[in-house]
């Protein structure tokens, strides 16, 4: 038996930064939201766990074989192993949960196959902050870390959207640590109501920060915003920004337009799931 999962890639339609925690992570509350498109996983029974990495991105992993596939299947209890091959299609440290997102779909497949232990919530949660929005790759609001998962109305479901990333890497930790020496001041909740209402209210608090350290994102956002979308924004910590549309026809156009201006962006198309 050969099965086939799709790593949803993640964006955070809203990112509120509340402020910094105890054990030094910092107090979040987001909207997870996941498009249809992402990296692609195919798993067939073996006697031991074996990763093969190919794809655009597969060079880009430091370590292929202690990377978030590889702890997933380790965290997981099975009576067989897992021949997994991952095509990397995201890039990484993309602010689209490209890791959490593999390791989510791991868990799927293993689902899929043999279940899940009743604890499979907490080994998600020690793999990383968003692998279980990630293993669900529902729209929900996220608060904490990002953990803790409440369910939402989805009335964007079906919506197109388009992924852009100036092929600049960003990781994460520096753009919370500008985010609090540049005053990390609390600017409020997420508004209650449904997914829309939450991404027409919300913000990325990281978005500045970001922009301070790969000022390429704002280039990105400027571009987008000439598209006329329903929104763009930055996704997580960056450096891929996303920008909704109404109609498939509609961000066809603008990744056509996008595509002629900065031919060497890295773009992804898809709907909202």
């Amino acid at each position: 038996m050969t099965l086939t999962e799709t790593a949803f890639a993640k964006i955070n339609l809203a990112l509120h930064v509340r402020g910094k925690r105890d054990d030094g992570y910092h107090e979040l509350e987001t909207l997870f939201a996941f498009v249809d498109a992402g990296d692609t996983l195919t798993a067939r029974p073996a006697e031991a766990d074996r990763l093969e990495t190919l794809g655009e991105f597969a060079g880009t992993l430091d370590n292929p074989f202690d990377n978030l596939v590889s702890r997933a299947l380790t965290s997981l209890p099975r009576p067989q192993g897992l021949h997994i091959t991952l095509e990397k299609n995201l890039p990484v440290a993309a602010g689209l949960g490209g890791g959490s997102a593999d390791a989510g779909a791991v868990f799927r497949i293993v689902e899929h196959l043999h279940g899940l232990p009743d604890d499979w919530e907490e080994r998600a949660t020690r793999l990383g902050a968003d692998v279980p929005a990630c293993v669900r790759s529902e729209m929900a609001v996220g608060r904490g870390t990002g953990t803790d998962l409440e369910p939402v109305k989805n009335d964007m479901a079906g919506m197109a959207v388009l992924l852009v990333n100036p092929r600049i890497p960003l990781p994460t930790g520096p753009v919370f640590k500008a985010w609090s020496e540049n005053g990390g001041e609390d600017l409020g909740p997420l508004l209650k109501g449904s997914a829309r209402k939450i991404a027409e209210t919300g913000r990325n608090d990281l978005r500045e920060p970001a922009i301070g350290i790969c000022p390429a994102i704002g280039d990105v956002l400027a571009k987008l915003g000439h598209t006329e979308p329903w929104m763009h924004e930055m996704s997580g910590s960056g450096a891929t920004c996303f920008a909704l549309y109404e109609s498939v026809e509609h961000r066809d156009r603008a990744a056509r337009v996008l595509a002629e201006l900065e031919p060497h962006w890295w773009q992804m198309v898809g709907l909202l799931r």
